[in-house]
């Protein structure tokens, strides 16, 4: 019932940060119980049993509806997602546009778009995936998403009061301890294993928990809606309850929605995003499907 998954015991403990960025702050006391979490972000392997099992059907793989976008070229109405990639030299980072680029027909099945696959990487975390697509697999597993405190517990390990899973610096001892991005951002990758994009999960060493990639390689989704002001936890939404595109349930989501990220990606920079820590977190919009964000699930004891 529980093969690859740990128990992280559950407690009281404080989330947030008050020294990054102001969605973090304040620091609140919270109590979470014992939740069985995936021990790794869910795999392209382990998405293409549930497709098969299923048939399911993707954002990314579904026409846009126009109504969501009154005024959009037409042409441009097609199924794809946003695919990063690498600038041909240094730019203003105030842009992100110059690194990100929409490309039609990218999906969980072509990650870098046509000419790609997933059969190439199976042991990657699976991305260009929606909040819905993610609550669709965990609903099959006969599991569900973290929600936004049972994600932070989980990912301090059990260090309370450290900026990272592991401490309070980035690299101790120059060690290399989550696929983030290194080297100038975003136009030169130094990354010593090789990997510009994400990494085979467990690549990197596990937390206090025994829980990999954590941090960094995929942002991951949480069933908690996105709130500005930290100060109080965003409603829970079950990944039992939803609808997707394709499916019923009784709570339907719409294009504006945004649910909470955590854990920051392999674009996570000192030059840029330093959100590769536990307290980090990002609203994104359910349907805003990118190559950097992905999902692991969980089981309450």
């Amino acid at each position: 019932m529980t093969d690859g998954m740990v128990l992280v015991p559950g407690g009281t403990t404080t989330i947030g940060n008050d020294h990054f960025y102001p969605e973090e702050r304040p620091l609140r006391e919270v109590t979470v119980g014992d939740v069985w979490f995936d021990e790794h972000p869910v795999t392209n392997a382990e998405f293409a049993r549930f497709v098969e099992d299923t048939a399911h059907v993707t954002v990314a793989e579904i026409p846009p509806d126009p109504a969501d976008f009154p005024g959009a070229d037409p042409a441009l109405l097609v199924p794809g997602s946003q695919v990063f990639t690498l600038t041909d030299g240094p730019v203003h980072l105030g842009d992100w546009t110059q690194w990100w680029r929409w490309q039609p027909d990218a999906s969980w099945r072509a990650p870098q778009g046509p000419g790609s696959s997933w059969e190439e990487i199976p042991d990657h975390p699976v991305v260009h995936v929606g909040w819905e697509d993610a609550t669709a697999y965990a609903r099959w597993a006969g599991k569900d998403l973290a929600t936004e405190m049972e994600w932070e517990h989980a990912a301090r390990g059990g260090l309370a009061g450290r900026d990272f899973a592991w401490g309070d610096e980035l690299s101790p001892g120059g060690a290399v301890l989550a696929n983030t991005f290194r080297g100038p951002f975003p136009w030169r990758s130094e990354d010593p294993y090789g990997f510009d994009h994400t990494s085979p999960v467990g690549t990197y060493p596990a937390n206090g928990f025994g829980l990999h990639d954590m941090i960094g390689n995929v942002w991951e989704w949480t069933t908690t809606r996105w709130t500005d002001n930290h100060a109080r936890a965003g409603e829970v939404v079950s990944s039992a309850a939803t609808a997707s595109p394709c499916c019923g349930g009784s709570v339907r989501l719409v294009e504006t929605d945004r649910f909470v990220t955590k854990g920051g990606s392999h674009l996570c920079s000192p030059d840029y995003c330093q959100r590769y820590r536990p307290a980090a977190r990002q609203g994104h919009g359910v349907r805003d499907t990118t190559s950097h964000v992905g999902f692991r699930c969980v089981r309450r004891a």
